[in-house]
């Protein structure tokens, strides 16, 4: 078992890492590109669980700490863990351990309960924190910040739901993991 948890860890390391070459999408609005990394910080939360997910998350962050370029634009360094899109790196460290614990409570595993718990952990919680993260180290006012983190819910909501619906047919097809 422990060999398949640790496969499973790494496939999902090496997903987000591959989905951070989708080139970022800057908006110009605020420093903060839009990306598809946070596909992979959800689906570590849906299929690995809160354990093997925050894992995951972790050690992909590790990796961007130490100076690979494993951040969606290449991105690196422990600069990044200070900058303006820090917020949301923490925030992606959260969502699988919210994101897992959440899923495997009786009352929402089998009910509607699951794409909300996706949004709110994967989406919601995530946006607050980096908004709130770039208004401490940026001139941006709270207001603005709280309100341009409101560009990325649309697209954000799209991939919570692109997530629950890959998420559940991998877990169906291929009976992947626990929520741990």
């Amino acid at each position: 078992m422990k060999i398949r948890q640790l496969t499973q860890t790494s496939l999902m390391i090496a997903t987000i890492i591959v989905l951070g070459m989708i080139p970022p999408i800057p908006l110009g609005v605020i420093p903060v590109p839009i990306v598809m990394q946070n596909l992979g910080i959800m689906l570590a939360g849906i299929l690995l669980g809160s354990k093997n997910g925050t894992i995951a998350v972790g050690v992909f962050l590790v990796l961007a700490f130490l100076g690979l370029p494993v951040l969606s634009g290449g991105q690196a360094g422990p600069a990044v863990f200070i900058g303006p899109t820090a917020g949301y790196l923490v925030g992606w460290l959260i969502t699988p351990l919210m994101m897992g614990y959440s899923l495997s409570r009786p009352f929402v595993s089998r009910s509607w309960g699951q794409p909300f718990v996706i949004w709110i952990s994967g989406v919601l919680i995530v946006n607050l924190m980096g908004a709130l993260w770039l208004w401490w180290v940026t001139p941006v006012s709270l207001v603005g910040a709280l309100t341009s983190g409101l560009l990325f819910i649309p697209g954000d909501t799209l991939k919570a739901v692109v997530v629950y619906l890959v998420g559940v047919r991998m877990k169906a097809l291929s009976g992947v993991v626990s929520h741990n």
